[in-house]
């Protein structure tokens, strides 16, 4: 078992991430945004500094949070599909030169102008997606679905339904707490209602290959916006059934990353102590500690 985390959380500077990585003793990170840009999308210079600072300091990346086939693109447009995989092409030799085996993917994004779970959409979701799979397959690569605003991750019989439809080896789950928390369990008949991390953790445990740690409350939807507010809060302090989840994963074994993503926001005061980026340094790094403390008390 290892800690790792979203580091951009802390700063988009990448010597920043990596120092709140080692502040915590951690040696991984999930790398998501460098800079204004992420692995697939910087340029060769920015990639050669990311190659020194990870060998100075002896951190590795350990996945690639990448934006492929997220819940900004609609299945339906080729030209989305065709972006997330030119950006799954350019990450892959990349990805092979700091020897990283799994990225973060998702299954596009939850139409909201038509029915989300119609033949029709599985058409485009179901072939794009496999195919965007067969390439990490034949390049060693793990694709890691997260349930989020996604197809799959709809409800649990979504995601269980990729998984009967993908039929691949290196299709595997992430399991995030949190993301269940803000999203509609698109089951049954309107109205819906938000998820149970616990339901959906229990239904899809036994394909979990990594996970997520996030944790808040759900407070409404904002017109036109993809995303509810939700409260973000220290793990275990929200509805997202942290401790619960990661004790039963513990105790069935598992020996897998956990991947802090806090997702809070922080305060800044011009008359108060540091700058925005060394608060948000010290939440991460308060994030990860407080942790680290779950997982050692359900350890004991």
């Amino acid at each position: 078992m290892y800690y790792t985390g979203f580091a951009d959380e802390a700063s988009e500077k990448f010597n920043k991430q990596i120092e709140a990585t080692l502040a915590l003793g951690w040696k991984n990170i999930e790398s998501r945004g460098i800079g204004k840009g992420n692995l697939a999308s910087i340029n060769d210079k920015e990639f050669d500094e990311v190659c020194r600072l990870l060998a100075e300091s002896e951190v590795s990346i350990n996945c690639f949070g990448s934006t492929i086939a997220n819940w900004h693109k609609d299945p339906r447009v080729e030209e989305h599909f065709l972006a997330s995989k030119e950006e799954l092409v350019k990450a892959l030799p990349r990805m092979k030169k700091l020897g990283i085996g799994m990225l973060r993917g998702m299954s596009f994004a939850i139409v909201r102008d038509a029915d989300p779970d119609s033949a029709e959409i599985r058409s485009k979701v179901f072939p794009r997606l496999r195919e965007l799979v067969k390439i990490c397959e034949d390049a060693g690569v793990l694709y890691l679905h997260e349930n989020c605003m996604n197809y799959g991750g709809m409800s649990f019989e979504h995601t269980l339904r990729l998984l009967d439809e993908i039929q691949s080896p290196n299709f595997k789950l992430v399991f995030d707490t949190g993301n269940t928390v803000m999203t509609w369990d698109h089951r049954g008949e309107k109205p819906y209602k938000k998820q149970s991390s616990w339901e959906f953790y229990t239904n899809v445990r036994e394909f979990i290959h990594y996970v997520h740690i996030k944790d808040g409350r759900y407070i409404r939807e904002l017109d036109g916006k993809i995303f509810p507010e939700g409260d973000w809060t220290f793990p275990g302090e929200g509805d997202g059934e942290v401790i619960r989840i990661v004790k039963d994963l513990l105790e069935r074994g598992y020996d897998g990353g956990f991947s802090i993503e806090p997702h809070m926001s922080v305060i800044y005061h011009e008359n108060g102590r540091g700058t925005e980026e060394d608060l948000r340094i010290e939440n991460y790094i308060e994030y990860g500690k407080r942790f680290m403390k779950i997982v050692e008390s359900i350890r004991s």
